[in-house]
């Protein structure tokens, strides 16, 4: 018997399933570096040329069938890689170094590429960085039409199998029949890739981030994919196999019975309600907002509307994206973000020049404000679709009092204009603030008499309050929300709206963990915005719960000075007075 191996990645897509294995093996080991004659250099020009045009027409394909099968919405990330295989500047150097160094095109393109690749790595920010997956995948793509190697399509799995790949592209998990792909394990990827969004829209249970399981398992081995821990079992024994069925059992039908919380209100015992709304990236998640019961959306990210492409997105396409949205949830709420992107991070729309450190640089309302004519678009676009659902707006990274003033003062430009235009929109639409910088949530008594309500973006506000890059494995684990000085944060944020009389929304990846949600009761939050599949889960803890327990809690914890001390404080206090698996501490 094979023996037992066992992994841990990032689980991206709950659920847990046991099947075999097949391993989907794409990497390309050699790139052939060769010399060329001047006489070849024309014909190498040609070649990569072939290939591009080539990969355009195989992702064109691809993407009808994805539009067929999973809808018009999940196009974007086909457009963008079509977008990234048209990019002259690629072209170009290409071209350049296969003149200069006299080499075949494959090298040539394969340390451009790698380069592009680089500079995603150097990105400080989870969502953009793990864009370099699109990157790498139009690499293998034009490298293997040059190769003459075939595009192994996921389609063409026949038996119900569990994929091991070093990585999926969005092309494999929008093809995929869940009748016959039960779930996947990668090497690399997190939760804010594409691949990991797929799998979400889709409900396969799916691991990413594991590093080397492709070395690791053999196709037909069976394997454990614990969706919901992050634990990939290869080979497991009777007993394991025994452990995660009755697992995989209770899992199920306890999915079933969060299902009926989907219409009942997010309501503690004695009496406290609490909001429930969605964090979405994409429009098509609007289906798993409705799904699980949201009370609305608490963050639209509009970032991808404004990625891989070449030139901005205009007014009248921004309006039809956000509108959609607004009529399809009305009347719950719907809170748009501003872009939070810097120059740094677009591919070839404008000329910015290069950052030391980009992500405290020039970006989200910092580039908003040095880029008015691209702010006011998106204003101008967003007050046009208030006209039609219950739209807020959200300014991200806001560090002074002046920068929210200036920003407010451009809302008021854009208001006016389409009032001369005769242009109908929300007048008294609501605007908000990220509190995810020290300086606001110091200064919270005072943001809040100039806004209508607070959204402590808890990801960015404990790195820069612990200054440590949560993407960087070797302080990673210094990254703690139950750091008392955060803990403290959040006490300070809350006192100063609720003295105001706004309400405040915890957006952070915070949100989406029981024993965080408990604990933000005590703290009176008053919307908590999450994942849409967390939505159910979160709502039965506060059905569970008294608010009398979490404030005296709370109360408890902001008088300790370290994290253990409260994370202890909390397992002996918390699971004495509710059952143990109701909530998972680490």
């Amino acid at each position: 018997m094979k023996k037992t191996k066992r992994l841990v990645g990032i689980p991206v897509a709950s659920g847990i399933v046991i099947g075999n294995a097949f391993i989907l093996n794409r990497e390309i080991e050699h790139v052939p570096h060769m010399e060329i004659e001047d006489s070849e250099i024309q014909a190498e020009y040609e070649r990569f040329d072939k290939a591009v045009n080539e990969a355009v027409k195989q992702l064109e394909r691809i993407r009808s069938q994805v539009k067929e099968k999973v809808g018009e919405s999940q196009s974007y990330i086909f457009d963008a890689k079509i977008m990234m295989l048209k990019d002259d500047d690629i072209r170009e150097k290409t071209f350049r170094k296969i003149k200069e160094e006299r080499i075949n095109c494959e090298a040539a393109f394969d340390e451009v590429i790698k380069g592009v690749i680089r500079a995603y790595d150097e990105i400080d920010d989870e969502y953009l960085s793990e864009r370099r997956s699109d990157i790498e995948n139009v690499r293998r793509r034009i490298l293997n039409n040059l190769l003459g190697k075939s595009h192994i399509q996921i389609t063409e799995i026949k038996e119900k199998v569990v994929v091991i790949a070093h990585d999926l592209a969005p092309s494999d998990t929008a093809l995929i029949n869940k009748e016959i792909i039960l779930g996947f394990a990668t090497d690399v990827g997190g939760k804010t890739s594409h691949t990991a969004i797929m799998a979400r829209s889709l409900e396969i249970p799916a691991v990413v981030g594991l590093q080397n399981i492709t070395d690791q398992v053999a196709t037909g081995d069976t394997v454990i994919i614990d969706g919901n821990s992050g634990i990939v079992i290869i080979n497991p024994d009777a007993e394991t196999l025994n452990e995660y069925e009755y697992k995989k059992k209770k899992y199920e039908d306890s999915r079933k019975l969060l299902f009926s919380l989907k219409d009942l209100p997010a309501e503690t015992l004695d009496g406290y309600k609490l909001k429930i709304l969605a964090n979405i990236e994409l429009p098509d998640e609007v289906n798993a907002v409705e799904t699980y019961g949201g009370d609305g959306i608490g963050l639209y990210r509009t970032e991808y509307l404004f990625m891989n492409r070449k030139t901005m997105p205009q007014e009248e396409e921004q309006f039809e994206n956000y509108r959609k949205i607004a009529e399809r949830m009305n009347p719950k709420p719907v809170t748009i973000r501003t872009f939070d992107l810097g120059g740094d991070k677009f591919i070839s729309q404008m000329d910015m020049a290069e950052e030391l450190n980009p992500a405290m640089g020039l970006r989200a309302i910092r580039f908003c404000l040095e880029k008015v004519d691209v702010f006011k678009t998106q204003i101008r676009a967003i007050l046009r679709a208030s006209a039609y659902g219950n739209l807020k707006i959200l300014y991200p990274m806001i560090s002074g009092i002046q920068e929210l003033k200036r920003a407010k003062s451009i809302l008021e430009e854009c208001k006016e204009e389409l009032k001369e235009e005769g242009i109908a929109f929300d007048e008294n639409i609501k605007l908000g603030i990220m509190i995810e910088v020290p300086t606001a949530a110091i200064m919270a008594d005072f943001f809040a008499r100039e806004v209508d309500f607070f959204s402590i973006g808890t990801n960015d506000l404990i790195q820069y309050c612990l200054a440590i890059d949560r993407v960087n494995e070797k302080v990673a684990y210094l990254y703690d929300p139950l750091h008392p000085a955060i803990l403290r944060l959040l006490d300070t944020i809350v006192f100063s709206a609720h003295r105001y009389k706004i309400p405040v929304c915890l957006c952070g990846e915070m949100s989406a963990e029981p024993i965080y949600a408990f604990l933000l009761l005590g703290f009176e939050i008053d919307e908590l915005s999450t994942n849409p599949r967390s939505i159910l889960d979160i709502k039965r803890i506060v059905r569970n719960s008294n608010l009398s327990d979490a404030k005296e809690i709370v109360s408890k914890i902001l008088t300790m000075d370290t994290a253990d001390s409260i994370r202890k404080y909390i397992d002996s206090i918390i699971l004495d007075k509710y059952p143990e698996e109701f909530f998972s501490i680490e």
